[in-house]
């Protein structure tokens, strides 16, 4: 990437923003790119990491179809060049007094306030999970740096009982959690261990995902691979000790012991979300917006998009590329003296990749209801084309278009 395309830290932090973006994800990044080709150059990204990555691809890394290094960059190549980056964390935000004050000390004020810091795992809503993760036998695709231990625990499954467990709404892009089920179930069978394993899929929901315009296509494949369906089913404890987890059933405990475990945790927002008075109490802690015109509803200066933001549905990149232009319409509306106009359909996406060539591509709002992005094909049935659209065609349009705002 040339020099003119990426964008250094500044030596020294702004103490005022037309625009303060806090995080240099996805979110952050497209809506801040999107906003400079519009013409608005006061724009301030603060973000303390230095690596960029491209999660979606975690899912690939975990079933050893792609290298962790193809899913992240120098933070430094994804910042676009007409913002500026203040590498730092956000402490507390004031939105009456419109600042935010930085881990470093540093305070800066703000016209308009935009949060795209994303969630986090919550530890504690789990007990006992933080420290299963650091057992050999168990790992999960939500942390980036332990992918690639997911891709050795498949890789070298014999036999035994491999539980995947999926959580609650809370966390993002929740098809992620069945990806790498399929991915290896799809791999014991083609070496012939598969009847070997038994395996085991927890789902907080009635049905497989909760979703009808799905389920009927998943039940297909669960039955196809031989997968023990737990429906109404969340993990309550994990004990590295004994492999064991603790699961609750409508209502009823029981024990079941793992020889590999893939743990999909319950996410968070950040905890300075609410220590900020900005979180929605209904929605556990998250950025209390409208989900249409995605505005904070008390502080009409802040607003959020992505897995920060506590809008209904699952969130997922696919929905976050949708929210993203409203944001920055709306923005541009109320820079300009009026009110904001645009607003988010709640289309959001799941993509299963339900054996290692082909895919199920899920659209749906956040009613669960079919929202196709096209008519001339059907994208929720299995497709080899889909596959190879979110293995290799996706990542290249999240580095080249949707990182530049141009998608």
């Amino acid at each position: 990437m040339s020099q003119s395309m990426a964008q250094r830290e500044t030596d020294t932090v702004p103490i005022h923003a037309q625009v303060l973006i806090v995080g240099g994800g996805n979110g952050g990044v497209s809506l801040a790119a999107r906003l400079n080709r519009q013409g608005v150059n006061d724009v301030v990204i603060v973000e303390p990491r230095v690596e960029h990555q491209y999660r979606p691809l975690l899912s690939y890394v975990g079933a050893g179809l792609a290298s962790i290094d193809a899913a992240r960059r120098p933070q430094e190549q994804a910042m676009p060049s007409g913002s500026r980056w203040v590498r730092d964390a956000v402490d507390r935000v004031d939105p009456g007094a419109s600042t935010v004050t930085l881990t470093g000390g540093a305070t800066i004020r703000y016209d308009q306030l935009v949060l795209a810091a994303g969630s986090r795992p919550d530890w504690d809503a789990i007990p006992g999970s933080a420290e299963a993760l650091l057992a050999e036998n168990a790992s999960t695709n939500y942390l980036f740096d332990l992918a690639p231990k997911t891709w050795r625990l498949v890789d070298g499954m014999r036999s035994g009982t491999a539980l995947f467990t999926m959580p609650d709404d809370t966390c993002p892009c929740a098809g992620a959690a069945q990806k790498i089920l399929y991915l290896a179930c799809d791999l014991w069978r083609s070496r012939g261990v598969l009847g070997d394993i038994r395996v085991v899929l927890t789902v907080p929901t009635p049905t497989v995902f909760g979703v009808p315009v799905v389920d009927d296509e998943l039940m297909r494949t669960i039955a196809e691979y031989g997968i023990e369906l737990r429906t109404n089913t969340t993990v309550r404890r994990l004990d590295r000790e004994t492999s064991t987890a603790t699961l609750a059933t409508d209502g009823a405990t029981s024990a079941l012991t793992y020889d590999l475990l893939h743990l999909t945790p319950p996410h968070a927002a950040p905890a300075w979300v609410e220590h900020s008075g900005l979180s929605s109490v209904n929605a556990g802690g998250f950025v209390d917006v409208d989900p249409g015109t995605l505005q904070h509803r008390r502080h009409p200066n802040v607003w959020a998009l992505g897995d920060i933001a506590a809008t209904p549905g699952s969130s997922s990149g696919g929905g976050l590329r949708k929210q993203t232009p409203v944001v920055a319409k709306n923005l541009r509306s109320v820079l300009a003296g009026k009110p904001p106009t645009q607003r988010a359909t709640g289309y959001t996406v799941s993509p299963f990749t339900v054996s290692r060539r082909t895919m199920v591509f899920a659209e749906f709002g956040p009613d669960g209801a079919p929202m196709p992005s096209t008519r001339l094909i059907e994208l929720r049935k299995e497709r080899r084309s889909t596959f190879l659209l979110d293995r290799h065609a996706l990542p290249w349009i999240y580095w080249h278009r949707i990182l530049r705002g141009k998608a």
